[in-house]
């Protein structure tokens, strides 16, 4: 085989189409120590920065009340209401973008997302049946959808075991897919067979709102969210190498069940964490890993915490438009992120087939 600069600065491309440097020693593939940078263009970061920065400012400064500026700081209505929503928001649109960035890397597959491996069916599930069943309680509905999360996740990582071992990812996808519809089914025979008043709770539910953030919810992300985040993060290196597939991971020393077992769990956990505090918004795990990949590439390193940035200021901005477009009514933000992601999506599948 050539050797030489040319040769080394070739990108590799795996199944599925992500395409990864082979600039990753083993130590690295099994987890070790990563260097310290993040990659990247400074000039992209700052311009990312800022985007966010200024997100979360018109979230915080825009609203139906007119809040004047001089005011901002003693408002009721924005530390109440306006401040632990923008935080909210950021943090559950991160973290779904997180998610589905590292799982397109676990399944070796850029259409996939947090709700195709049936997360979203099973916490819509819990959240119905909690609605349906009246069961009360300021905590009700986000554990009804955490539980029943949790449950779908673990019912399609068991058919995603190939010999009781090993995980599959194209058998992942599959068992995701059944999960999910299994659990629509069930959601959209208990929803047609409600009260008005409950299908409406249900109809917004489903499609996710941030209109019952306070500074709880946002304690209840802060505590849940961190863990599988620092274990996704940790984790860029070793998914680049498991970019280039199974075997080749293998030989260049990385653990690839331990890592397809981490890397699901954590993206799983997150991912049902931020449905239980948001409801089920989607596209966000979509349609911001591939924009991210378009600016910084197919390395993970950057990749991860630049899909997190971009997450937090997609929804961050999706919301304000949520809560003020028909103001004082309110879309869920849910509608937005699909009518914003579709087209985007669009785009990005065109000029991705086209490449």
């Amino acid at each position: 085989m050539a050797s030489g600069p040319g040769c080394a600065r070739a990108p590799l491309r795996g199944a599925g189409g992500l395409a990864v440097r082979p600039s990753v020693s083993p130590g690295a593939a099994g987890g070790g120590r990563a260097a310290p940078r993040l990659g990247g263009d400074p000039m992209r970061w700052l311009g990312l920065g800022v985007a966010a920065a200024a997100a979360f400012v018109l979230a915080v400064v825009v609203g139906p009340a007119h809040v004047p500026l001089a005011n901002l700081m003693t408002s009721d209505i924005v530390r109440s209401l306006r401040l632990p929503r923008a935080i909210l928001a950021f943090l559950v649109g991160g973290a779904l973008a997180l998610s589905g960035a590292s799982l397109q890397a676990l399944v070796r597959n850029p259409l996939a997302d947090p709700f195709l491996l049936g997360l979203s069916g099973g916490a819509g599930l819990g959240a119905v049946l909690a609605i349906a069943l009246r069961i009360g309680g300021p905590w009700a509905l986000p554990l009804a959808a955490f539980a029943g999360a949790l449950v779908a996740t673990g019912l399609v990582y068991r058919l995603g075991l190939v010999g009781g071992s090993a995980l599959d990812p194209r058998v992942l996808i599959l068992a995701g897919v059944a999960v999910g519809a299994f659990a629509s089914a069930v959601t959209t025979a208990i929803v047609s067979l409600s009260e008005a008043t409950q299908l409406r709770n249900a109809f917004l539910w489903l499609w996710g709102g941030l209109s019952g953030a306070s500074w709880d919810t946002v304690l209840v992300a802060c505590v849940y969210f961190p863990l599988p985040v620092l274990v996704l993060l940790a984790a860029a290196r070793p998914l680049d190498v498991l970019a280039l597939g199974e075997e080749p991971a293998r030989h260049l020393g990385a653990d690839v069940e331990p890592l397809k077992r981490r890397v699901y769990l954590a993206a799983s956990l997150l991912t049902a964490a931020a449905v239980a505090v948001s409801g089920v918004i989607g596209f966000v795990g979509l349609v911001v890993p591939h924009a991210m990949r378009a600016l910084w590439g197919h390395q993970h390193r950057p990749l991860l915490p630049a899909a997190f940035l971009g997450g937090g200021t997609l929804l961050a901005l999706s919301d304000t438009v949520a809560r003020t477009f028909v103001a004082p009514r309110e879309l869920p933000v849910g509608i937005v992120t699909a009518l914003v992601g579709v087209p985007v999506f669009a785009l990005l599948l065109r000029r991705w087939t086209a490449s």
